[in-house]
């Protein structure tokens, strides 16, 4: 049988993008739809701008920081639209490189949504195409309440595009997100709440880095309200939103952003007809190759919910193309992926935490280093970093790091290699430190 395509993607995020391209290198006939922006969430509503905006709110604790450096910077003060068109006009500049990539490499691009109608039958742009492969990598999106007035709030894609900043904002959740937000609005001079559904924050982190976010996040101003679930959002005659939690607390606030999770966008796209029977939270179920139950079907990125981070939807992709089309069999480890949250101070964190190392090698060491960076010192700035190491007693090979404080997701992806390739706490000691640094304190704890 012969076919319009040897293969279709429909998404074209980071995981579908590489795909296409690396397909099409190998000699593929590719094509790609997308239904909104070509670069998907990372590049166009996520990491991407908003790192950005991490950054550009960090200025308010630098330029605070600077009298005590010689500095005197008069009348200084922020204006919200120049920095939300910046980091908007950098989106567009990287859509466009993202569609340069595509029409460099033969990938033709279909700027509208597509479904499978049948095996090898995909129906987009008003007509109907066959290929020999398809790929599903159409991401996820923000979950949303099902509460009365959960329309009444934003999520994490609409902050970007807000006209002007609130003087409050509530936001429900206590993840990555969640965190991050707070600490951008925070910093640019927003009343900040955060509503979190347990006791504690950052669920999966190491707890000794997740309790000192609160003590730092507290400390600097950003209220938390823990065990509250919101039941419904109402609008008052202010203009304000209310919002009921189950426990009885009504909180006023004028931006409320859900950040509660993230959910595969799966639906609408004709696999239960085919017989795909999605997970619970609507993934589509695929083994280690990202191949469906169907050979000509296959799946990457967070719309399987692995790992829902941009660089393991890309070698995901990857992978697949090189086994598809040129003859490369290979599968991505999920094991020891470093992660970081940007929220003020940032996290970063790879491999075992202290209690899954405990649960699962039963004899650890743990050496930590608690200290205050050289700039915060003279800036007279009460906030510390802590580094953590989690060494395997028995075999003194590092299973585990963590930190919180300046550049720590900078520091950690090097000591990353350390942990991934199974290196000793004796091989750290024996390093000579780079000093002066923060880093310089993983080859100094004892």
């Amino acid at each position: 049988m012969s076919f319009d395509y040897d293969y279709f993607v429909i998404g074209a995020g980071s995981g579908g993008v590489r795909s296409s391209r690396i397909a099409s290198g190998h000699g593929a006939k590719v094509a790609i739809a997308e239904e909104y922006r070509v670069g998907g969430t990372c590049v166009i509503r996520g990491c991407v701008p908003k790192k950005l905006l991490v950054i550009g709110a960090h200025f308010a604790e630098d330029l605070e920081d600077a009298r005590r450096y010689g500095w005197e910077i008069e009348g200084k003060r922020f204006d919200w639209p120049t920095l939300r068109d910046n980091v908007l006009a950098d989106v567009d500049r990287l859509n466009r490189a993202y569609q340069s990539t595509l029409d460099t490499h033969k990938v033709e691009t279909f700027h509208s949504r597509a479904t499978l109608i049948g095996p090898n039958r995909v129906a987009v742009d008003g007509r109907e195409v066959t290929a020999k492969h398809v790929l599903i990598a159409t991401g996820a999106r923000p979950q949303l309440p099902d509460i009365p007035g959960a329309e009444l709030g934003i999520t994490s894609n609409e902050v970007f595009h807000l006209d002007s900043l609130p003087k409050r904002a509530v936001i429900v959740g206590g993840g990555y997100i969640a965190n991050e937000f707070a600490g951008i609005l925070h910093e640019l001079g927003v009343d900040v709440t955060l509503v979190v559904r347990s006791g504690k924050l950052l669920r999966g982190w190491d707890e000794s880095l997740s309790d000192r976010l609160l003590t730092i996040s507290t400390q600097k101003g950003i209220d938390f309200r823990f065990n509250s679930v919101p039941a419904k959002v109402e609008k008052l005659e202010s203009g304000a939103l209310a919002i009921s939690c189950e426990n009885g607390r009504v909180l006023e606030t004028d931006l409320l952003i859900w950040a509660i999770g993230r959910v595969p966008n799966s639906e609408g796209l004709g696999l239960e007809q085919l017989g795909i029977e999605l997970k619970p939270n609507g993934a589509i179920p695929v083994d280690a190759n990202s191949h469906t139950s169907l050979p000509w079907l296959h799946a990457v990125g967070d719309v399987t919910d692995r790992l829902q981070l941009t660089p393991i939807a890309i070698r995901e992709g990857h992978a697949l193309a090189d086994g598809l089309f040129g003859g490369k069999n290979w599968t991505v480890d999920h094991d020891c992926v470093p992660s970081a949250v940007f929220s003020h101070p940032p996290l970063a964190s790879v491999g075992l935490t202290e209690s899954q190392a405990r649960n699962k090698l039963g004899s650890v060491k743990i050496f930590t280093s608690d200290f205050r960076p050289m700039k915060s010192v003279l800036a007279e700035r009460n906030e510390r970093c802590l580094y953590k190491l989690v060494v395997d007693e028995t075999t003194d090979k590092l299973v585990g790091a963590h930190m919180i404080g300046p550049d720590s997701p900078e520091i950690l992806q090097a000591l990353a290699i350390a942990v991934k390739a199974g290196l000793t706490k004796a091989q750290l000691d024996q390093t000579v430190a780079l000093h002066p640094s923060m880093a310089e304190e993983l080859v100094l704890m004892r």
